[in-house]
């Protein structure tokens, strides 16, 4: 990333634009990534206008049913680095330095993010965030935010919109020179054009057996944190889990993932408060002593899907383009969501630096170089999934952590483990980091099992036999096109 360009120069993709004048350009959706990107094009000197389905989030409370915290780390960072807003978004966030395992006794192990002590991931409020995003992208003359106007379908050839707005239910048409859509899995446009059926458009949607749902550790009544602060709690549970993130407010939000209809609990049939505090008593029991809320929140909160969406292409010629989660959505186990989709506006802001001669080749360039990295979070999200629940209370898996922290530790410039490559490497993309760090972790694991090495060895001796296992998983690898 260019540190040393100004937040708020005034540069177009066209050198003074073909018109000689500011494009218009419609954003749909104004969440984390539209409010981000709003606020970085309003620096660029485009006009914007921004229409967002749901009220405006600084004036009601729109919270149920959508993760309260979210994990923020280096790729995020990067795009708050490049709007000037670092230091105010560091005041909303914690440390968290790594995973708080609790075994099925109550007993806790910490499981470090990194042998480095300067890389850990920050828990961060969603919607604080996003009202700052808002905040900062208003103060922009040239940017405009309207709430309450949903989106029902985009011509994509006219490069037109159709909104409604939610209080009227007058319908009205928006055009611009070109639409980027950042409305989430749901997205308008991407279904504008997957029922339009005028161009080879390819989606998948896939979603997880399990799902999720938000619960809330509360703080002491002297507004204290219940239990340790800087970490992410894991209680895996092989075929299930629960987590919790800290809040600024001494609060943890919790969150239960499960299966819909498999294993002796699920939440197909915890249906009643006896049922409910029998499962936590059984599975969660040091959670469950620090929750009295719990019922409450179990029957109040709703339990929502988790689902991987996956689409090409992401623009029609230089009308639409389709940014963040409506490109790309992924499941939250690599605390990589909100963080991807920053880094989307980050790459689409290194494509405008080009000067490409329109929209079109802007878009073109921007997909090619991007989807790629987004296919291959969406992949180790749900490897993350699997490892989260399951394998971090594996004997095997735990000697290889301790082995990985090691490494970073001793050779800080020469290992970085697959999370860390995922996310404290933020200058290297998601696919490059997903092959090292799966030839990785299949490197340690298989010199582990077969004894070549132990935690107790040389570290130098360590690196270099994974480091030879790696490269021979790499090359087999590529030999076999992966």
């Amino acid at each position: 990333m260019d540190n040393d360009k100004s937040n708020s120069e005034k540069v177009f993709p066209f050198g003074e634009d073909l018109e000689g004048a500011a494009q218009n350009i419609l954003i749909i959706g104004a969440g984390l990534c539209g409010s981000l990107l709003a606020l970085r094009l309003g620096q660029r000197g485009y006009n914007v206008t921004v229409y967002e389905m749901r009220p405006d989030l600084r004036t009601t409370d729109i919270s149920a049913g959508r993760s309260i915290n979210l994990a923020f780390s280096d790729r995020g960072n990067k795009a708050i680095k490049l709007v000037g807003l670092e230091d105010k978004v560091k005041e909303l966030c914690i440390p968290m330095n790594g995973r708080m395992i609790h075994d099925i006794e109550g007993k806790t192990f910490m499981s470090n993010y990194s042998g480095r002590d300067y890389e850990y991931i920050n828990s961060i409020s969603r919607g604080d965030l996003n009202a700052l995003l808002l905040n900062e992208a208003e103060k922009h003359d040239n940017v405009t935010i309207d709430f309450n106007k949903k989106c029902k379908s985009v011509d994509f050839e006219k490069t037109t919109a159709l909104f409604q707005d939610y209080n009227s239910k007058n319908e009205f048409i928006e055009d611009a020179d070109c639409i980027i859509a950042t409305d989430g899995a749901g997205s308008a446009l991407r279904k504008s054009y997957y029922l339009s059926k005028k161009f080879l458009f390819s989606f998948s949607q896939e979603y997880l057996s399990h799902g999720y749902k938000e619960l809330t550790f509360l703080p002491t009544e002297t507004g204290d944190y219940k239990t340790y602060k800087n970490a992410l709690h894991i209680w895996p549970r092989s075929s299930f889990m629960l987590i919790a993130l800290p809040n600024l407010d001494g609060s943890f939000t919790v969150t239960l993932f499960l299966s819909y209809d498999e294993g002796e609990y699920n939440f197909n049939n915890l249906t009643t408060p006896e049922v409910v505090t029998e499962f936590f008593k059984k599975e969660f029991p040091d959670a469950l002593a620090i929750m009295p809320n719990l019922v409450d929140d179990f029957f109040e909160n709703p339990t929502a899907a988790l689902g991987t969406v996956k689409c090409s292409p992401w623009h029609y010629k230089g009308n639409t383009l389709l940014m963040g989660d409506s490109a790309h959505a992924i499941v939250p186990f690599y605390g990589q969501g909100m963080n991807a989709s920053f880094e989307d506006v980050v790459e689409f802001d290194k494509v405008l630096d080009q000067n490409l001669k329109n929209w079109d080749a802007i878009f073109k360039t921007y997909e090619k170089n991007r989807k790629k990295d987004t296919d291959a979070i969406a992949d180790l999200a749900i490897d993350n999934f699997h490892e989260m629940k399951g394998h971090v209370a594996n004997p095997i898996f735990q000697e290889k952590r301790k082995i990985e922290m090691a490494l970073e530790k001793e050779f800080r410039n020469a290992y970085s483990s697959k999370y860390s490559l995922v996310t404290f490497n933020e200058n290297i993309g998601y696919r490059q980091a997903m092959l090292k760090g799966r030839a990785q972790d299949k490197a340690i694991l298989n010199l582990l099992t077969d004894k070549i090495i132990s935690s107790d060895d040389d570290l130098k001796t360590i690196l270099e036999k994974v480091n030879a296992e790696t490269e021979a998983i790499l090359e087999d690898d590529r030999i076999a096109g992966l």
